[in-house]
């Protein structure tokens, strides 16, 4: 297979909406878009000209790419229930490895992996998206589609994409766990969290130039101890927010021991 011009979709959810809108946008077919919730599909359908189906074996199988985008859980019984096991087909997610596909009985697939945290009504840059790409047949098929969307298009094993996704849920969903932290000391003290907005886009973009652990601030690398037991005492009867203060703050201090 030289060339993939018609894609359905497998989900109808963050990460399914804006690849079926790029595909759609980049000229590709988008034939069918499957969700158990035929409101859902129809949604994403009604954007990309696609034709929506709430029944699996409704799925036909004349795309010439089946992209399966839903929450990880579900992946391997959803696999099972497609009849025709000789589509190209793919998945999105970060941590579910490559042999979910020979454990269903398929025999041409792959991982279409884009590394952003998605939102419906958030629109993203795909050029600026990195796309990570692991076939057992199609690899060169999968890589060409994947640079019509992307500039940062890498090869990544089943491992290292697992490895990936735990390194994303600590840069992404950890650290905007710690934003809403921050939100709720703003809020509860009656401070705008938005002054804290250009603190939080500076240290981004300084890890776009240095490691993380070479510009590491704060009073638990000064080992400024009186101001963090200050910190703690104001955290008073917060019990979570005093244990995740104190953990981070002990292994800031192991990174210069």
């Amino acid at each position: 297979m030289n060339t993939l011009k018609s894609i359905s979709f497998i989900g109808s959810g963050n990460v399914a909406t804006h690849l079926a809108q790029a595909f759609y946008q980049e000229g590709f077919l988008i034939e069918q878009i499957y969700s158990p919730n035929i409101d859902h599909a129809l949604e994403l359908a009604d954007q990309t000209d696609a034709l929506a189906i709430d029944n699996i074996m409704m799925l036909n199988p004349t795309a010439d790419l089946y992209i399966v985008s839903i929450k990880d859980d579900e992946i391997e019984n959803t696999l099972r229930l497609i009849a025709d096991k000789n589509i190209f087909i793919t998945h999105t997610s970060g941590s579910i490895g490559i042999d979910v596909f020979e454990k269903t009985g398929f025999n041409n697939y792959g991982i279409f992996y884009p590394l952003q945290t998605f939102s419906k009504t958030k629109p993203v840059h795909f050029l600026e998206i990195p796309i990570c790409i692991e076939a057992n047949l199609e690899e060169k098929a999968l890589t060409s589609i994947a640079k019509q969307l992307s500039n940062l298009v890498y090869h990544v094993s089943s491992e290292q994409r697992k490895k990936l996704h735990l390194a994303a849920v600590f840069a992404c969903n950890f650290t905007n766990y710690l934003y809403h932290i921050a939100e709720d000391i703003c809020l509860e003290n009656d401070v705008n969290f938005n002054i804290l907005k250009p603190l939080i886009k500076e240290t981004a973009q300084k890890i776009s130039l240095e490691h993380p652990k070479d510009v590491q601030t704060g009073p638990a690398i000064r080992r400024d101890d009186k101001i963090i037991e200050s910190h703690l005492t104001q955290l008073g009867n917060q019990k979570d927010y005093r244990e995740i203060y104190q953990l981070i703050t002990q292994n800031i201090k192991k990174l210069n021991e």
